[in-house]
């Protein structure tokens, strides 16, 4: 195998992490969605852990992105 097509092989795998990242965002939006539909109330409460939630998640996406970038051209 040369060392070119492997490179693109770990960039592809490397990248799969942003997949995962993706549904975990789905997740985190769906259950604050259905959580402020139970009880509105508690919204303010609810909101800043989604958004921690949100970040936190977006930023393993950015580090799969990263690592693929590496693998890719370095």
């Amino acid at each position: 195998m040369e060392a070119s097509a492997a490179k693109f092989i770990g960039a592809g795998l490397a990248a799969i992490g942003m997949i995962g990242s993706g549904i975990g965002v789905g997740n985190i939006w769906s259950s604050l969605i259905t959580a402020v539909g139970r009880n509105p109330a508690a919204k303010a409460n609810v909101e800043l852990y989604g958004w921690i939630g949100f970040a936190v998640t977006e930023a393993i996406a950015l580090f799969a992105l990263v690592v693929a970038l590496m693998v890719l051209f370095a």
